[in-house]
């Protein structure tokens, strides 16, 4: 097992490369970029500041009032380990989340991956909307991630109309 000096080591290394630095840098920005498109398409939207995470999860959420009102949001997810985007329902506290997971569980609803469980967890519903992003075409990307999401909300809120 590698001590914390050790990783600082190969951090220094990396660092001095670049490489990290900028693709980060570039990442972070095309997150900014894309909240801020879907702040300004979608005003009606709630859209959160970005949480920027620890090198493992990057996201904002962006959730229509009908989730708002249920005290649920939507997260526009980048998971740095896998390098992709997911999109994922998740409740304003734990309470919320384990009784929206409850109904979704007890439905069998199998439309998107409920979560095993709500213990350890920040979501309910997990659903990869890019499992391999072209970095190469922001627009396209940009489109895949709208789309994507306005589905998922769309079958989230026509599944809590019927439930």
């Amino acid at each position: 097992m590698e001590t914390f000096n050790q990783y600082m080591e190969e951090y220094k290394k990396e660092m001095k490369k670049g490489t990290i630095r900028n693709a980060y840098k570039g990442l972070m920005e095309y997150i900014m970029d894309l909240r801020t498109h879907l702040h300004n398409k979608y005003p009606d939207y709630f859209v959160s500041s970005l949480y920027y995470g620890y090198m493992d999860m990057t996201y904002f959420s962006f959730s229509p009032d009908s989730l708002k009102d249920r005290k649920l949001k939507i997260a526009i997810v980048f998971v740095h380990d896998t390098v992709r985007f997911e999109v994922w329902l998740s409740g304003q506290n734990k309470e919320i989340q384990r009784k929206y997971w409850k109904l979704l569980k007890e439905s069998k609803w199998d439309k998107y991956n409920v979560v095993p469980t709500t213990n350890g967890v920040d979501s309910i519903v997990e659903h990869i909307l890019v499992p391999n992003p072209d970095f190469s075409n922001l627009k396209t990307l940009t489109e895949q991630i709208e789309e994507g999401t306005l589905k998922f909300i769309c079958d989230v809120e026509e599944f809590l109309d019927k439930n």
